[in-house]
């Protein structure tokens, strides 16, 4: 039986960040192994600033006083960094993702 992608989606997992004054809230989420999430971003702040990660094989622009959705996984446990690309040294974070077996 195929289900229609609406009912597919609903089964994913969802994470929320905050983009705050250019910081990520909270700066560390974790998320369980081998499984498709859903990673919903909210940026509060009045500039735009770009989600990204060499590790997770993400870019997004987040427009300001805005939401962006970003699915990632499914993934083997560890510790994958984000940042944002215009605040690099301020706009940090991890996602651990933990559970599972690290098999590759």
């Amino acid at each position: 039986m195929v289900l229609p992608f609406d009912a597919l989606a609903t089964n994913i997992p969802e994470f929320h960040l905050t983009l705050e004054n250019h910081l990520f809230f909270p700066a560390e989420i974790e998320v369980p192994a081998n499984k498709k999430v859903k990673l919903i971003i909210y940026n509060k702040d009045d500039v735009a600033e770009e989600f990204d990660s060499f590790d997770l094989n993400r870019e997004k622009m987040i427009f300001p006083k805005r939401k962006s959705t970003i699915y990632i996984g499914p993934l083997p446990p560890g510790e994958y960094h984000f940042f944002g690309e215009y605040n690099p040294n301020m706009a940090t974070g991890k996602v651990v993702v933990k559970g599972g077996s690290n098999v590759n």
